[in-house]
């Protein structure tokens, strides 16, 4: 349906990441056999990369299969977290402010039919259907890492497309410099809605060049299915090189608009959650240090072994160049 008119930190170790013994051993023969030569070596991580990511998708939603981006930087050879571990530690205060409370009382958000309004400075404003969005690109699977605020990381395929796609095909107006996304806020499916610790609904935004980054990425499934809802069903946005609450989670509304839009954790707290929000391993919390970080799965709790965190969460290569003359310390 198209009607045209005038769409975290979250991690916690909870299980292994190890491969299951079964798949383990089904594959162990044929990883030594390809393993011989650098191109052997190459094969054979990618074989073991896909038998951690069939041992992880739980065959219990939708499928949603995408091909491998081709995008610089969409792609890591670091092993997934396990999908366990994905869906059932997470930020989404919408349904409650413990890290485990998404899982258990997302069940009543309802994503069919579902529905994004884009609105604002752009040329071609309308109301896409979620199965006009699924057809409006082809699904890719991406492997990001995530970052969350209070130190923990993952690693998740997600499927989805570029945003770029969609604002492309919208035509933004040249005063439009910032995109905004606005999520649901049904107090009915959404029983934290209406608590004092954010102004609903959650928005969030990006400048301009940031939304259109090829890495900035409309998501609609992970794992090869579609969203959990905990995870931000039905349609999400990936930002893997900024912390993860910018990456908004069921959306509803995209507004295009000329000056920076107000954000939730922003409001909540201007001097702990800057709009830009990237992963900056010099730009400590006021309540903690961002110079390093746990990966979810790695066992041990808060005593689990510590990794430097990356600038821009690894992404550097790709989007340093985004910021370019900016004091990364002022615009945090």
């Amino acid at each position: 349906m198209l009607i045209h008119s005038r769409d975290d930190g979250f991690l916690h170790p909870r299980s292994s990441e190890i491969t299951p013994k079964g798949v383990y051993e089904g594959r162990r023969d044929m990883l030594r056999w390809m393993a011989g030569g650098v191109a052997g070596a190459a094969m054979a991580s990618w074989a073991a990369r896909d038998a951690l990511a069939q041992a992880a998708a739980p065959g219990k939603l939708a499928p949603l299969a995408g091909a491998k981006s081709a995008v610089p930087g969409a792609q890591t050879m670091e092993k997934l977290t396990d999908y366990k571990d994905a869906t059932s530690y997470n930020n989404f205060y919408e349904f409650g402010t413990d890290k485990g409370d998404p899982v258990k009382n997302a069940g009543t958000l309802k994503t069919r039919p579902w529905t994004v309004e884009v609105e604002g400075l752009v040329k071609k404003p309308g109301k896409y259907g979620i199965e006009d969005l699924l057809k409006l690109s082809a699904q890719e699977e991406r492997i990001y890492r995530l970052r969350c605020v209070e130190g923990w990381s993952m690693v998740i395929p997600w499927v989805g497309y570029s945003l770029s796609e969609l604002i492309k095909k919208v035509e933004p107006q040249g005063n439009a410099k910032y995109v905004e996304f606005l999520t649901l806020a049904d107090p009915k499916t959404m029983p934290f809605v209406g608590s004092r610790v954010l102004d609903w609904p959650y928005a969030e935004g990006l400048r301009m060049d940031e939304a259109m980054h090829p890495l900035t990425l409309l998501t609609f499934g992970m794992y090869g299915e579609v969203l959990p809802n905990q995870n931000g069903a039905p349609v999400r946005i990936v930002v893997p090189w900024k912390y993860g609450f910018k990456s908004a989670k069921s959306i509803v509304k995209i507004r295009f608009v000329e000056k920076e839009p107000g954000t939730a954790w922003n409001k909540a707290a201007a001097n702990e959650y800057g709009f830009y929000s990237n992963v900056n391993p010099n730009v400590d919390h006021p309540r903690w240090s961002q110079a390093t970080e746990r990966r979810i799965g790695d066992g041990g709790g808060l005593f689990a072994k510590r990794a430097k965190t990356q600038m821009f969460n690894g992404y550097e290569a790709q989007v340093g160049q985004l910021y370019a003359g900016m004091d990364l310390k002022k615009n945090y």
